[in-house]
């Protein structure tokens, strides 16, 4: 059995961060190992404990968590950050893929979304709250078209190039073993040495990358 996935919670409302501890114990493969009230100590917290995912709050005194973010990716480049918040505001979900990190989620989002948001970021895969969904593909469809970096993307192998495709279309790992039909532990190997040879940091970096490079065009 594997070791549990160590989770930090970084929130300045000390229920949500109670809340979000009582949900994650019930969990047998999920642990909380630590928490911050703030920003800063939410690096901190993270410098000494080296988490697996880190649930962030927007919103915080000291330091944001867009800030904090940032901060924790360059310290701890394995550890995913989970973004969390009350609103959906355009400009901060933006943000917070322009950071890098692993996923957005809103507060409100049911308690199971969230568990399998955390699951997926200790596994490499993005997670974005449904309800900003439409609102992330209506901006990138309303920006011009990019000219294709035929180059950068010489680099992949026609499958890599396939999968690659296929994670900027939404696609899950699994749904792109069943389209490519191959085992879902390939596409993973694929889409791990995509992001060696990119030189991306995580998926969410892969989709952005996809659409740039005109791999995937807008509205498709």
């Amino acid at each position: 059995m594997s070791a549990p996935t160590r989770v930090v919670l970084v929130d300045d409302e000390q229920m949500v961060r109670a809340g979000l501890r009582l949900l994650i114990a019930s969990e047998d493969d999920l642990e909380v190992v630590g928490e911050a009230a703030d920003g800063q100590e939410g690096v901190e917290v993270v410098a000494r404990l080296r988490p697996d995912v880190v649930l962030m709050d927007v919103r915080m005194p000291r330091l944001s968590g867009l800030e904090a973010a940032g901060r924790v990716l360059a310290l701890a480049p394995a550890t995913k950050v989970l973004m969390l918040t009350t609103f959906d505001e355009d400009e901060v979900v933006d943000a917070s893929l322009r950071h890098g990190v692993a996923g957005f989620l809103l507060k409100s989002s049911p308690p199971e979304d969230l568990v399998d948001a955390i699951r997926h970021a200790r596994a490499g895969q993005g997670a974005l709250d449904p309800k900003v969904v439409p609102g992330v593909i209506s901006r990138i469809s309303a920006a011009p078209a990019a000219p294709a970096r035929a180059v950068e993307l010489d680099v992949l192998t026609p499958r890599e190039t396939d999968v690659l495709r296929l994670v900027g279309l939404g696609h899950s790992n699994a749904e792109i073993a069943a389209e490519l039909y191959l085992g879902e532990t390939t596409v993973k190997t694929h889409l791990g040495r995509v992001l060696d040879k990119l030189g991306l940091r995580d998926r969410n970096r892969a989709i952005a990358f996809a659409y740039a490079s005109g791999l995937v065009r807008p509205g498709e």
